[in-house]
């Protein structure tokens, strides 16, 4: 079961910060020219490939289980927690969802005004590399960090890359942004996800022996989605009918499609 969830955690957790990223490559290359937009994303992709070949098999060889699992699951809960406080804080309505719609417009908007470069476009370029690399880093964060600890390094890899692969396929078909996307739920489910193995880890390093070995990690997830779901209500009430977050705001487009 754990292997399963080390799985779904990576592809959910790649499709999110893909979408993120789609959104803004998709803006570049109807801006800027499709050659700088794919360019930049290959070079990113490229870039991030070597990362994970470079540190996940030398954390495995050189650093002793337990330290590991140690380390990396301290550092799961942090990094875990802090999306899903701000998931929670989104579903409560004391912070502005992201909207894939006004991200679009808004660098639709501030790419249109860069000057152009005949033939090769840096502006793209660099625009497309810095959305696939920033979003990109944190799944191999992710990836890393529960390959690493798991010693299922390819297989969580892959699960990220079948994220990644989803959100473009699903992006190119449609022919558009993805905003309809869940991205707050998702979110909460790499949150709980994250935080669960984190915590399971931390137990592990500290040689304590959980009930039901690693069936435990499904405890820790519903009670983490408990948490999470308790403390939403509570906010929502504390916060009362005043209370909600103001929407992202951008300007009012009408959302636009790749021509073919």
């Amino acid at each position: 079961m754990s292997a399963f969830v080390l799985v779904v955690t990576a592809l959910v957790a790649a499709a999110v910060e893909a979408v993120e990223a789609f959104t803004i490559v998709l803006a570049t290359g109807l801006t800027r020219g499709w050659r700088s937009a794919v360019e930049g994303s290959l070079v990113a992709l490229g870039a991030l490939a070597v990362l994970v070949a470079v540190f996940g098999p030398g954390l495995i060889r050189l650093v002793p289980l337990d330290v590991l699992r140690l380390v990396v699951g301290t550092f799961l809960v942090v990094f875990g927690l802090q999306w899903l406080r701000k998931a929670v804080l989104r579903a409560a309505g004391l912070k502005a969802k992201h909207d894939e719609d006004a991200i679009f417009a808004r660098e639709v908007d501030r790419l249109a005004e860069a000057e152009a470069i005949p033939d090769r476009d840096s502006v793209g370029f660099v625009t497309a590399f810095k959305a696939v690399f920033l979003e990109g880093f944190e799944v191999i964060v992710i990836v890393v960090a529960l390959g690493a600890s798991s010693h299922r390094l390819g297989l969580v890899a892959l699960g990220a890359l079948c994220g990644i692969v989803l959100v473009t396929a699903v992006g190119l078909a449609v022919r558009r942004q993805l905003a309809r996307v869940p991205e707050n739920a998702l979110k909460t489910t790499v949150g709980v996800l994250i935080t669960s193995f984190g915590t399971f880890w931390i137990g592990e390093g500290a040689s304590f022996r959980w009930p039901g070995s690693d069936g435990a990690v499904v405890a820790l997830v519903a009670l983490y989605l408990a948490v999470a779901a308790v403390a939403t209500v509570t906010l929502r009430r504390l916060a009362g009918p005043t209370g909600g977050a103001p929407a992202v705001t951008g300007p009012a487009i009408e959302s636009a499609e790749i021509k073919s």
